[in-house]
């Protein structure tokens, strides 16, 4: 993907010179589970047991302590490319909402390193970028990026991007209302069904990203190259529920998915590239994913 000449979003904020202890987070992120199956395999430890801890709702209301926050320096190439991305989510969403007769409210995408407090609690970069919809900002260590690369096998600009439309998508369930809606059905649910509704939050999170996508080529956006499309379908299909439990446990549990198959996530997204529609993302809709 090309971005040499696109604009950088105002909304990102540098907060890697701050850190705090860990406690677990109560935030949606796309390498909760990527992260909790490494941590089983490295610590011996059921990835399950750490999923519990990582992907909590979003119902604590806790005040985050203030840190100093700054813009990225100018020099950063990897803050640069994340800004840019941003951008583009900004300009697409925005028309969208427009669209529909809403509102778009922008994000606020924070860097930070190790650790950080949030208003869903004390984030980690061990729980991979995540959403918070207490504060409406996304969290990002640049560090999963390498993550992805090395050891997921997902490298690429576009697979790198697609982690950010994932997140702004929670941020887009939030603003329509779904977010705030659904964790309230998964407080009154069973584990296995907060699971699955928690999986449809994911995918459409997924299928957002792939809208994006499709419209940010329309509203003067980062142009695509041969290869985009299927960098950012590969790094959906590394962190499905079955391919990441088949390669930790040897085993797959449906009842314990919290983010969808490999081949849902593949589909949702590639949906979302399609349409480019809010409505086509109707995960709660859908009979089958």
């Amino acid at each position: 993907m090309r971005m040499d000449d696109q604009g950088e979003s105002q909304n990102v904020e540098d907060v890697r010179g701050s850190s705090g202890g860990f406690r677990p987070i109560h935030g949606i992120g796309l390498g909760s589970i990527v992260l909790a199956i490494i941590g089983g395999i490295i610590f011996h430890v059921n990835p399950l047991q750490l999923l519990g801890l990582m992907s909590s709702d979003d119902a604590s209301t806790q005040s985050a302590p203030q840190q100093p926050a700054q813009s990225p320096p100018a020099t950063d190439p990897n803050a640069k490319f994340v800004s840019q991305v941003l951008k583009s989510t900004e300009t697409v969403w925005t028309d969208a909402f427009q669209e529909r007769g809403q509102t778009y409210t922008e994000p606020k995408l924070r860097l930070f390193r190790d650790s950080y407090p949030t208003a869903c609690g004390q984030g980690s970069a061990a729980a991979g970028p995540f959403y918070c919809s207490q504060d409406r900002v996304i969290y990002l260590d640049l560090g999963f990026f390498d993550l992805m690369t090395r050891q997921l096998g997902a490298p690429g600009q576009f697979a790198h991007a697609y982690v950010i439309g994932h997140e702004v998508g929670h941020h887009v369930q939030n603003l329509l209302g779904i977010l705030g809606k659904i964790n309230a059905q998964r407080e009154r649910s069973s584990e296995a069904q907060a699971n699955a509704l928690s999986v449809r939050l994911e995918l459409q999170a997924d299928c957002f990203a792939g809208v994006w996508a499709n419209l940010s080529q329309k509203e003067r956006g980062w142009r695509l190259e041969s290869g985009d499309i299927e960098s950012a379908l590969n790094a959906a299909s590394r962190i499905g529920d079955d391919t990441l439990q088949r390669q930790s446990r040897g085993v797959v549990v449906p009842e314990t998915f919290t983010h969808g198959t490999s081949a849902q996530r593949v589909s949702w997204v590639k949906r979302g590239v399609s349409s480019g529609k809010i409505d086509s993302c109707d995960t709660f809709g859908a009979a089958q994913l």
